[in-house]
């Protein structure tokens, strides 16, 4: 199990998928599915389509229900020439509490590097909500034997400027790319080499106390029938969870791990 004073994190991204009417239809579905107890031992956030956030906001805040507010990017400056971005300010205006930062397809397709990523993750901070920093290698990287030199370079990169005091308020997901909507998924103790890594380079980079405070979710294919697994591992405090969390069931099951 992950360590006592990391509170587990699941995260559901939505990516490009369901309108605002569809949105509310799941989030209704899993405030019956998700229990106060699962509440109380796990962090629950959700990460809609920008076009969705108002509505999940209000559903989550009229209805009480116990899940943070998730967004899937955002720039990096509050207001400019940028069409087509989001403001972090924007975002926490509307209670966003966590904004993943440099998603593998954001690396991947839109060409987002670790400095972009890095100054996004600032902002972010700068208006009190909670970066999810994603890091992770491709297949021919991995094939290389590779991983362990990528990812040290993403953190290096990405998150280069942060304080030692910050990590506690930081989550970093590893996500091998070659498993993001492939349907491969890391075996949990090469899930666990790679989180383990991630600490060490933490630690050695910003100090014990960072390394034991920061959390780092798996991200890549997740699913009820492997995430138990995943989290017995002692540096995977979370998961970060794409096509499964568009189902209801399975994402209350992915949230249930321990039981389900």
């Amino acid at each position: 199990m992950p360590a006592s004073s990391r509170r587990p994190l699941i995260s559901g991204n939505w990516k490009m998928n369901l309108n605002h009417y569809d949105a509310i239809q799941l989030v209704q579905k899993l405030s019956y599915l998700i229990t106060k107890d699962d509440v109380e031992r796990v962090d629950v956030s959700l990460h809609p389509p920008f076009t969705d956030i108002r509505t999940v906001q209000t559903s989550i805040e009229s209805d009480r229900l116990p899940f943070f507010l998730g967004a899937q990017n955002c720039h990096s400056d509050d207001s400019g020439a940028f069409t087509g971005e989001v403001s972090p300010a924007f975002l926490a205006k509307l209670n966003v509490r966590y904004v993943i930062c440099g998603h593998s397809e954001r690396r991947q397709i839109f060409g987002e590097t670790d400095q972009f990523v890095s100054a996004k993750v600032a902002a972010v901070i700068k208006h009190k909500m909670i970066p999810i920093v994603c890091v992770g290698e491709t297949r021919e990287q991995r094939e290389a034997g590779q991983t362990l030199e990528v990812v040290s370079a993403q953190l290096a990169g990405s998150l280069e400027g942060r304080l030692d005091t910050q990590f506690g308020d930081l989550v970093i997901a590893y996500e091998p790319i070659w498993a993001i909507g492939t349907g491969l998924t890391a075996t949990a103790a090469d899930a666990q080499e790679v989180c383990a890594h991630i600490r060490r380079f933490v630690g050695s980079t910003w100090g014990a106390d960072s390394a034991n405070a920061v959390r780092i979710q798996y991200g890549g294919s997740v699913k009820a029938g492997n995430v138990a697994e995943l989290m017995a591992q002692p540096d995977i405090d979370g998961a970060l969870v794409g096509g499964a969390s568009l189902d209801a069931d399975e994402f209350a099951r992915i949230v249930q791990f321990p039981s389900a």
